[in-house]
This record gives C-alpha cells, sequence and structure tokens, in this order.
C-alpha cells in the first residue's frame, strides 16, 4: 500500500501534490496490490488509517504500534512533519473528537442577519406568487392542507394574526390571500412550526434555483466541516427550517456545495429544538454508544440545556448579532469551529 501525501501552508495539514512530501510503503496481504492514495487527503486521515491497521510508520519498517492505547507515535510524525513543513506549533498534539457533531444554522453556522434579513423577507414577500403559480401541484396542496390545520389549532387558541381560511368554493384567489395574511403573521412571529417552515422550504427553492438566493456561512464552517470529514466524524445539521431548506443553504453557499460533508438533516420532525426528548430522538436515530459521542453547537441556551439533559456534549457558538447568554451559565462557548 502507498500514500502519497504533501503539506500545504495554513492551519490545517492539505494532502496536496506541494511543498513537503512523504511516501509510506505498507504491505497489504500480497505484495503485488498497490493502492496509490488521493492527493487530496489528509495527513491525519492516513495517521489515522494507519494506526486501525496496528501500523507505526515513525519506525523504519512500518512495524507494529508499541504503544496501543494511545496515538503517541502519530503525534510525534505528524509533529515532525508539521514542524519541518512550517505550517503548525511544534508542541501539536492530536487531539480526541467527538463520533458526531450537530450543529444548529442559525447563529452557529449562519449569520442570523442572513435569515432575519434575507430568507424570511424572501419568503413573506414572494408567499402570494408562489401559491399562484404552484396553487394545483400536489406538493402545494399537502402545504395548504397543513397551514389548514395549523390555522384550526391557533384559532382555538386565540393566536395573534390567526385569520380563517375559506373553502375552495369562493376561488383559490380569496384562499390564497387568507393563507397569504397567516403565512405573514407566524414569519412576523418567527413560528417553528412544521406548516410554516414546509412552505418556506419550497418557496426558498425557487428562489436558489432563479440564483435570486445564495446560503452564507461563517468563513471558518468551510475548514472545520473538510477538516472533521477528513478524521471520519459525521456531521449532521438540526435545524427548525424544513431539510429542503437546509439542503438548500449548504448547497448554495459562498462557499459552494458544501454538502458531501454533512451525513444528515434534522428538522422538526424529530421535535422541537428546546425539548429534550428530540434530542433522544437523535441519539437513537444515529445510533451512537453513549449519548457523549455527539457534540451539539449552538447559538440557544435553552436548546443547550434541553441537549445537556439528554447526556449530549454541548458547546455554545459566540457569533456576532447573536443574543447575550445568562450570567454563569455554566457551557464552554467558541467563536469559531476551529476552536472545536
Amino acid at each position: 500500500m502507498v500514500y502519497t501525501y504533501g503539506v500545504t501552508h495554513g492551519s490545517v495539514l492539505k494532502l496536496r501534490f506541494l511543498h513537503v512530501a512523504m511516501v509510506v510503503c505498507v504491505p497489504y496481504f500480497s505484495d503485488d496490490i498497490l493502492f496509490q492514495a488521493e492527493c487530496y487527503h489528509y495527513l491525519f486521515d492516513a495517521a489515522i488509517k494507519l494506526h486501525h491497521l496496528g501500523l507505526d510508520w515513525s519506525t523504519p519498517d512500518h512495524g507494529p504500534i508499541q504503544n496501543v492505547k494511545g496515538f503517541s507515535s502519530i503525534n510525534s510524525m505528524i509533529k515532525r512533519v508539521a514542524t519541518k513543513a512550517g505550517t503548525v506549533e511544534s508542541d501539536f498534539k492530536l487531539q480526541p473528537y467527538p463520533r458526531c457533531v450537530v450543529l444548529d444554522i442559525e447563529g452557529t453556522t449562519t449569520p442570523i442577519s442572513f435569515v432575519t434579513d434575507v430568507l424570511f423577507p424572501y419568503a413573506r414577500d414572494n408567499v402570494g406568487r408562489h401559491l399562484s403559480a404552484t396553487y394545483d401541484s400536489a406538493e402545494t396542496q399537502d402545504d395548504i392542507k397543513l397551514l389548514r390545520s395549523q390555522v384550526e389549532d391557533d384559532l382555538k387558541q386565540g393566536v395573534l394574526g390567526a385569520v380563517p381560511i375559506p373553502l375552495e368554493d369562493p376561488g383559490k384567489e380569496k384562499v390564497i390571500a387568507s393563507l397569504v395574511a397567516n403565512v405573514e403573521a407566524m414569519i412576523k412571529a418567527d413560528r417553528k412550526i412544521t406548516a410554516l417552515k414546509q412552505l418556506q422550504g419550497h418557496i426558498w427553492r425557487t428562489g436558489f434555483e432563479n440564483n435570486e438566493l445564495e446560503g452564507v456561512v461563517f468563513d471558518d464552517v468551510p475548514e472545520a466541516l473538510e477538516k472533521w470529514h477528513a478524521l471520519g466524524i459525521k456531521v449532521y445539521i438540526y435545524s427548525s427550517g424544513s431539510r429542503l431548506a437546509q439542503r438548500l443553504i449548504f448547497g448554495n453557499t459562498n462557499y459552494g456545495d458544501l454538502r458531501k460533508y454533512l451525513s444528515g438533516f434534522f428538522d422538526t420532525a424529530v421535535g422541537y429544538k428546546r425539548e429534550t426528548r428530540s434530542y433522544v430522538e437523535i441519539i437513537e436515530s444515529l445510533g451512537v454508544d453513549k449519548p457523549s459521542d455527539i457534540l451539539f453547537v449552538t447559538d440557544v441556551y435553552q436548546e443547550a440545556t434541553a441537549a445537556k439533559a439528554a447526556g449530549l456534549e454541548v458547546v455554545i457558538s459566540i457569533r456576532p448579532g447573536n443574543s447575550p447568554l445568562p450570567e454563569n451559565h455554566g457551557f464552554k462557548t467558541i467563536n469559531s469551529f476551529l476552536e472545536i
């Protein structure tokens, strides 16, 4: 087995045809089997793969790892190569990572202002046009059915802004007008309900398809996603927005399509984000050995509390525009994913 790697400048050890190159030859089943790794893999990935094979590439003959309880030989190899290349500090250590990372979007991967000043206004301004253009489609009829059910409940509970939706008899124009009024009130109240989020996702899809919208993520997000992916860490998104909306945002960002780094998406179908049972559902869905195998990153204290109660590891994201946290909240905070 032959791994060919290079180290580039920067804080991430990217494997390219540039700068320092390292070749490690490892016997694998028979002498006539040769595997050439792609040059864009990470040095970290190589170290972990060799460790899993029980091989120590810091020794001349690449024999079995002597210290099987840790990554000491891998750490020393990475430190020597990285220090020689001038890419990281000489005391760099390979830190333990979670098995899975679950990320919030608004205020965590993405500025709150993008959601409140771009996505919400786009949905509000285009809901009437969207309903008129797609009214007879099965998808929109399903959206209307969900909205009818939600509005009926809202009217019973006296929710501010809820107005009755007429039957089809008066014509679709009156139905659409009442739907628009309800949706505008829901958006204004920033309600985290499936009926609204599903319709918004369909409206945003049109915006992305017409190049009227582009997803936005913080500058550190692509680098962190790439690093976690190379380390074999599964990354998931959990947002109040629909799974369709999540895929649209990460598939059309200012850094290109980032979905290749994501393993799945969760929305309010698993429950509301401030309820502990929602995180229990995520634990069961991911099939981890223990809840603490999952790291949840959010900007909302109530979500962090609910996730912690379910046993997840939690850090709170501090980003520009985020709401202040309570004093003595007790959670670790980060300003960048690169701190994880």
